[in-house]
């Protein structure tokens, strides 16, 4: 007999069994309980189970009906389970999805997408799918062979990245198509398994020399040369480079910098707060707003600005984000390296520490704390990364008398260095 409230009683995994029928069982899965009929298929001779219906929605003696139905078939030779899985896939044709191309796959992953990242990260994604995928974007879904998933992404073995990138979103484009059951289950995801783990990036190419991933610090007889320098490049990129080296923030941040996140203390110390929203670890919700010292000429370059920018902004632009984009800073000192072939025709300083980019300036601040002596904690706090592990968890402290002694130590050293 049926017990009602010993199947409530079902902790995750238990099921119960039904002495009239034999292979019907009530399982537990997570907080749904299901009837299922487990038995030995008559095509190969495994052990397979079809779920028959919910519990209480479909009750016992239904249960009994549609276990007696699927036993028939497992009686007459044929296998319940692909028989459902059949019975699914006609009806997804019928239902008309048997057009669903991969282009039509990848505009729903999109719309799906948008939202749930940054607009920079869908934009790459979009760019790339409406780029990448011509050749196979009017083929079925279900007609997208191990072939041809391998050939397309083997094609762009010689941009690693590219490939890797596009390998990764399809996975993503027909995981949906199949969650929200827009092809038949059971239609293979080859991008998951194809030249999985064999696009490994070569790093950055520069002159035809692959120079590795490019995680340069600058040494302190490079910043002699560099930081004097600075003057060749225009206004807003070289105040946002000094801002790198004497604020340790990202250019992301620096670039962006509005009127309102600036504050002067009563003692003249003014303070940029970084608001979360626009860090780097916003995700992670440990994060908090980040709380800037201006130094030196940190100071010096923020009052400059803010008597002179109009708006809010305060390093303004005419794009569509309203301010300079950190693109065009890293643009900016690209174009005066020696190797730099863009605009043949313009004649300009060339620099003679090269090899590095906007983010290696603060790499290089970091480097100099670290030969300052200050402590490795303090440090990662004027970066604004997280403790790892549990110290983000238990030590709270934010580090602001601590930011200021270190920073003004670090100003110190560059004006040195600037000197030198």
């Amino acid at each position: 007999m049926f017990d009602a409230r010993a199947a409530r009683a079902l902790q995750q995994g238990d099921h119960l069994t039904v002495k009239e029928a034999r292979g019907l069982r009530l399982v537990r899965n997570g907080e749904s309980l299901a009837w299922v009929y487990r038995y030995r298929s008559p095509v190969d001779s495994k052990l397979r189970q079809v779920t028959l219906g919910a519990w209480p929605a479909m009750s016992i003696s239904a249960a009994i009906a549609a276990w007696d139905r699927r036993r028939s078939e497992r009686g007459a030779g044929a296998d319940p389970q692909l028989n459902k899985r059949r019975e699914r896939e006609e009806q997804a044709l019928q239902a008309g999805l048997g057009r669903y191309t991969v282009r039509k796959a990848s505009d729903e992953w999109l719309k799906a997408y948008r939202g749930t990242v940054t607009p920079k990260t869908y934009g790459e994604a979009e760019r790339l799918l409406a780029r990448e995928i011509d050749t196979i974007a009017d083929t079925l879904v279900v007609d997208i062979s191990r072939k041809t998933a391998f050939d397309l992404i083997d094609a762009k073995r010689d941009t690693p990245v590219v490939a890797s990138n596009l390998r990764r979103v399809l996975g993503a484009v027909w995981d949906r198509a199949l969650d929200a059951e827009r092809v038949p289950d059971g239609t293979s995801n080859w991008w998951r398994q194809i030249l999985r783990g064999k696009l490994p990036s070569k790093g950055k190419t520069i002159a035809g020399r692959h120079v590795g991933a490019g995680k340069r610090v600058l040494s302190e007889p490079e910043l002699k040369i560099v930081l004097p320098f600075l003057p060749n490049f225009s206004r807003d990129v070289r105040d946002v480079c000094e801002l790198y080296l004497w604020t340790t923030c990202r250019g992301s941040e620096i670039c962006a910098m509005e009127r309102d996140e600036i504050a002067e203390e009563p003692d003249g110390q003014l303070w940029w707060t970084v608001p979360t929203s626009k860090l780097k670890m916003r995700r992670n919700p440990l994060t908090c707003d980040l709380r800037v010292p201006l130094c030196g000429r940190a100071a010096a370059i923020v009052r400059r600005r803010l008597d002179a920018a109009a708006g809010n902004y305060l390093f303004p632009s005419v794009g569509k984000t309203g301010h300079v984009e950190q693109r065009a800073i890293g643009v900016a000192i690209w174009s005066h390296m020696p190797y730099a072939g863009t605009r043949p025709d313009w004649h300009r300083a060339r620099l003679q520490v090269t090899h590095w980019a906007p983010h290696d300036l603060r790499r290089s601040s970091r480097t100099l704390l670290s030969k300052l002596g200050c402590p490795a904690d303090i440090a990662e706090a004027i970066l604004g990364h997280l403790p790892p592990g549990v110290q983000a968890v238990y030590n709270r402290h934010q580090y602001d008398d601590e930011r200021r002694v270190w920073l003004l130590r670090l100003g110190d050293r560059l004006e040195e260095l600037a000197r030198g």
